[in-house]
């Protein structure tokens, strides 16, 4: 692995870990036990190294909410979206933590994040809208965009929810506290499920409950 590639892999743990605010460049070259110049070789401070891992997110939101065409409706689609969302929470955790500070202190990648944002509501609501002609979810046409919105909300702030709410650091996170926020949005799916997709979203409900034991 490149250096580079190094450096962007360490400060997410790090940051996933104790948080962005905690950690310095020169924790991340002691951590990778190089010399900060060398790391400043790559970057030119901690705002670049944030915006190269939110590269990293760009990539994951794109290839992990397509909506799907041509395939049949069933839980392994399902739990492909769900997968994709735990994926995004757990790997850039600090990001959802922290995310009102990190954003103010960079214009660029702020309008970065709200692009990023605007395509994931366009991609959900193309799914909730295939589902609904699939006659897997009966949703008011007009309600569908408002729902993918409520969803996207849900999952974006859920982490900084639970910190409040504990009144802990993102060290308290864990997978199972993830989980718990996949559970609610499935929640707000199966309010809409029709006759025969009832059993499919109490499977996925089965299937993310027993990861939490």
């Amino acid at each position: 692995m490149k250096t580079r590639d190094k450096i962007v892999q360490a400060s997410l743990e790090l940051f996933n870990e104790h948080g962005e605010r905690a950690i310095t460049t020169n924790h991340i070259a002691a951590h990778l036990n190089i010399s900060p110049g060398n790391l400043y070789y790559h970057f030119r401070n901690k705002e670049d190294i944030i915006r190269s891992i939110f590269s990293l997110y760009e990539q994951h939101l794109e290839s992990g909410f397509q909506p799907y065409a041509d395939k049949e409706v069933d839980i392994d689609l399902l739990i492909g979206y769900f997968d994709a969302m735990f994926y995004t929470l757990w790997q850039f955790r600090f990001m959802y933590a922290n995310l009102a500070d990190i954003l103010s202190r960079d214009e660029t990648l702020k309008k970065r994040y709200l692009t990023a944002q605007q395509d994931v509501l366009s991609r959900c609501t193309h799914v909730l809208e295939k589902l609904n002609q699939d006659g897997f979810v009966a949703i008011e046409t007009n309600d569908i965009k408002p729902l993918a919105d409520t969803i996207k909300m849900l999952v974006s702030f859920w982490i900084s929810y639970k910190l409040t709410q504990t009144q802990s650091n993102i060290g308290s996170i864990t997978k199972e506290s993830l989980y718990e926020g996949l559970l609610r949005v499935i929640m707000l799916f199966k309010s809409y499920a029709t006759e025969n997709s009832q059993a499919t979203f109490l499977r996925l409900e089965d299937h993310y409950r027993s990861r939490m034991s």
